[in-house]
């Protein structure tokens, strides 16, 4: 039976952490196929909507005029979103673009806001008027106009953004598509370029880590402990990088804990790095060599389980104290955390 690193003693970890590896390893689990859904998250009933609002407006997608098209948006502005897919821009690219093509002026926090806006409330009419109207007007002459505009010519080294299946040739790819239905190669070929759900996973990658956090405020609660949750990017005095949490407090570091579920083993071995690294200032100026105050690892992902190499160096920065989501419930009986316990 495995014996997981925070059961062992630091000499024997030093002996032999090969073993302590396997068994970290053995406990790590990966969610990426689910992800939270989020405030915001556009159900596709909601999306299909503006698809036919839209697709009523411009007669199949035969015309864009950008007074149908603004038409379609006032009814349904969810369609203002189906209009950004079908561009295949983000916000700001969108914003971008009819700043350079109208000479309106559309910044990055407006188009931002107002496509948080509508994904928040897409049945809430938007408000239309003074510099929102002249920004949301550019904003839909710019799709238009791209829209029907055939694919530039670029070099043979280049690809041009708009060179889709529905958008290569302007309006003729657009109604041809939307009568016909979408090329099932095409689409796959699409969708491997712009990877799944890439849009909705970055939205929501603080929430899938926020779960972790909050089964360890969990466990730390129901034992009653007194701890500091940090803020991101916040500054704490004595940590040129602010741990995740802090037991008891900042003003006495007994105890610190850094958390992260990742499915990728780049951001892994930031991690690690960042774990390494409080694992030296714990020890700077400790003339017996024992740290000041305890460093926990609290992982989950299938980014930790990528390198070898690196999660020896986290179970040897955190002196064995490395616990997955699997382990979480022993992480009071198995660290300084007991000595905090009130119940």
């Amino acid at each position: 039976m495995l014996t997981f690193p925070f059961e062992a003693a630091f000499d024997d970890i030093q002996e032999d952490p090969e073993r302590y590896v396997d068994a970290v390893f053995s406990s790590l689990e990966s969610e990426f196929l689910i992800m939270p859904k989020g405030a915001g998250f556009i159900e596709y009933s909601v999306f299909e909507r503006g698809y036919e609002a839209l697709k009523a407006e411009t007669k199949e997608f035969s015309k864009f005029e950008p007074a149908a098209v603004l038409a379609a948006t006032l009814r349904e502005p969810i369609a203002i979103v189906v209009l950004r897919a079908m561009l295949g821009f983000t916000p700001p690219e969108w914003g971008y673009a009819t700043t350079q093509r109208t000479g309106t002026v559309v910044t990055q926090g407006f188009v931002r806001s107002l496509d948080r806006k509508i994904r928040m409330a897409p049945e809430t009419p938007i408000s239309i008027n003074g510099v929102a109207k002249e920004r949301i007007e550019a904003l839909i002459d710019t799709a238009c106009r791209l829209l029907t505009e055939s694919v530039p010519r670029v070099d043979a080294d280049q690809l041009h953004r708009l060179d889709k299946a529905d958008t290569r040739h302007g309006v003729e790819s657009i109604s041809n598509l939307a009568r016909m239905g979408v090329p099932y190669a095409m689409l796959l070929y699409e969708r491997f370029l712009g990877r799944p759900f890439a849009g909705h996973r970055d939205s929501v990658s603080e929430l899938i880590g926020d779960s972790l956090e909050s089964a360890i405020e969990k466990v730390l609660s129901g034992a009653g402990i007194s701890f500091r949750k940090t803020m991101r990017a916040e500054r704490v005095e004595g940590f040129d990088q602010t741990p995740d949490f802090i037991i008891p407090s900042e003003f006495n570091p007994q105890i610190i804990i850094e958390a992260k579920i990742t499915e990728d083993d780049g951001t892994a071995r930031d991690k690690v790095t960042r774990i390494q690294h409080l694992g030296e200032l714990s020890l700077a100026g400790q003339p017996q060599g024992e740290p000041k105050y305890e460093v926990i690892a609290c992982i989950g992902g299938r980014g930790f389980g990528v390198r070898r190499e690196d999660m020896k160096k986290m179970i040897l920065a955190t002196r064995g104290k490395v616990f997955t989501i699997k382990t979480l419930d022993r992480l009071v009986e198995h660290t300084r955390l007991a000595e905090f316990r009130t119940k």
